[in-house]
């Protein structure tokens, strides 16, 4: 019976017991540009490009237009000559007319085209320029959410520290009980533990303060016992392409001068259409019937704009001006990241090299250590000599931790450097 009662009791407990949340940088990189409040304009972009780009092309449907008019004239057209059975024919002054224009393109020498062409390139270009903005935000994430691994790394450190007092401390307790040891070295160990709690306070204050920053990023409130997991480096490659979405703005910005060299060309294009012009008027089409009758024309239309053949030269020359200006940009955007790149990957292979030496500080600053420890309990040196090598240690242990943090910032920045 008691078997029986304990499994549910059991599982009840595990039931109970609830799960430590972690935070993976990948998810703060996600909820960090879908909360961005940038990231809204992105669809707005969008929405105003196809709106755009449809009043464009409604340039090829049939173009109506209505118009009336009611005149008085000074004078009419009247016959010279008069006729049998006529007599002093004249139009009355007042004339009345309402006309619908009907004209449907045929030809457009490739405007309508390169103005839909334009539309989407500067969607594409302004879509960039947030992407750009965005990819700050991916920049400011890596900043807090390093920063915090760090310190708690740098408390880890801390309470080890600590446990190397205590333990110190609790075997000359022992000891000053036994008169072994004079109460002076177990007060400096005391004095130590307490500044070792000041700066556990500090880094837990600071980490609380990176946790709320992190939260507002992300749009999330989060406890203040969250734990992030730390991210894995996976081999870097030199020869890694830079795509970053500086380049596609440059592309789309290319792409709008193209666009722009087709409509100054189709300027210079001969145009044709089709037009029906109907109405109701008077008079009518026919000028010698004086009363209101219905007319309409219909036919084809070609025109041709020879001026902008003027100033055609010029604006072929601009264009390709603003080629070489966004190239030369371009330019000057691959060399610079190039030389961070470089500079980067530089900064990678030293840290590398830093943890593989402060590994053997490490090792040797332990030893030390562990030797002092004996030597304290055994009353051959002071708890001050004892407290400088268990910072010593601890030195190098916070050179490793803050070495190791740094190795995963600059390989993460490295990625966003070159696009990844």
């Amino acid at each position: 019976m008691k078997r029986l009662l304990i499994i549910p009791i059991f599982l009840l407990s595990v039931g109970l017991v609830k799960p430590q949340k972690t935070l993976t940088l990948d998810e703060c990189y996600h909820k960090s540009r879908e909360n961005y409040p940038l990231i809204l304009q992105k669809g707005y972009i969008v929405k105003s490009k196809d709106y755009t780009v449809s009043n464009v092309w409604n340039g090829y449907f049939p173009q109506i237009t209505i118009s009336g008019q009611a005149t008085y004239q000074s004078d009419v057209i009247a016959l010279p000559i008069s006729f049998p059975g006529i007599t002093d024919y004249k139009l009355t002054k007042d004339q009345y007319k309402v006309i619908a224009d009907v004209s449907q393109v045929i030809y457009d020498g490739g405007i309508i085209s390169s103005q839909s062409d334009f539309q989407n390139s500067l969607a594409e270009a302004d879509n960039q320029k947030l992407e750009i903005e965005l990819l700050k935000v991916k920049e400011r994430v890596n900043q807090i959410y390093f920063g915090i691994l760090l310190l708690d790394a740098q408390i880890t450190q801390t309470d080890l520290v600590k446990s190397d007092i205590n333990e110190s401390l609790s075997k000359l307790n022992a000891a000053l009980e036994n008169g072994t040891v004079i109460k002076s070295n177990v007060d400096v160990l005391r004095a130590e533990l307490l500044k070792v709690n000041q700066k556990e306070i500090e880094l837990n204050s600071s980490r609380n303060v990176f946790i709320q920053m992190l939260g507002l990023l992300i749009n999330q409130t989060l406890d203040e016992s969250i734990k992030l997991e730390q991210p894995i480096i996976n081999r870097l490659s030199s020869e890694a392409g830079i795509s970053r979405p500086e380049l596609k703005l440059f592309s789309s910005q290319q792409n709008m001068i193209e666009s722009q060299d087709g409509l100054t060309i189709s300027k210079v294009l001969p145009k044709a259409s089709l037009f029906f012009q109907g109405g109701y008027g008077k008079p009518g089409l026919n000028m010698l019937l004086n009363e209101f009758d219905w007319f309409y024309i219909t036919g084809a239309r070609l025109t041709w704009s020879l001026s902008n053949i003027y100033s055609y030269s010029n604006e072929k020359e601009i264009n390709e001006l603003n080629k070489k200006n966004i190239e030369a940009q371009k330019q000057i955007f691959l060399l610079n990241t190039n030389i961070s790149v470089k500079q980067q990957l530089y900064e990678i292979d030293k840290l590398k090299k830093l943890i593989t030496v402060d590994q053997e500080i490490i090792d040797i600053r332990t030893s030390v250590k562990e030797s002092a420890k004996a030597q304290l309990e055994n009353g051959v040196i002071t708890s001050s000599d004892f407290i400088r090598e268990l910072n010593a240690e601890d030195t190098a242990k916070q050179n490793l931790a803050i070495h190791t943090i740094q190795l995963l910032l600059a390989h993460y920045n490295y990625k966003i450097t070159i696009g990844n």
